[in-house]
């Protein structure tokens, strides 16, 4: 049980501030989204795909 207790007092230091955090999450979505984006009406751009698959 000290154990936990002085895991608690312990304060650990980050390397920069907590909202930097949420910029790297920002930037990390972001990316991720541009590459979904990107990927868009993929199967409309080949001509004999998009002929056999209307009605």
């Amino acid at each position: 049980m000290k154990h936990l207790e002085a895991m608690a007092e312990t304060a650990v230091e980050y390397p920069f501030p907590a909202f930097v955090f949420g910029l790297i999450a920002m930037g990390l979505f972001i990316s991720l989204a541009f590459v979904t984006w990107s990927y868009r009406d993929v199967a409309n751009r080949h001509a004999n795909k998009s002929d056999k698959a209307s009605h």
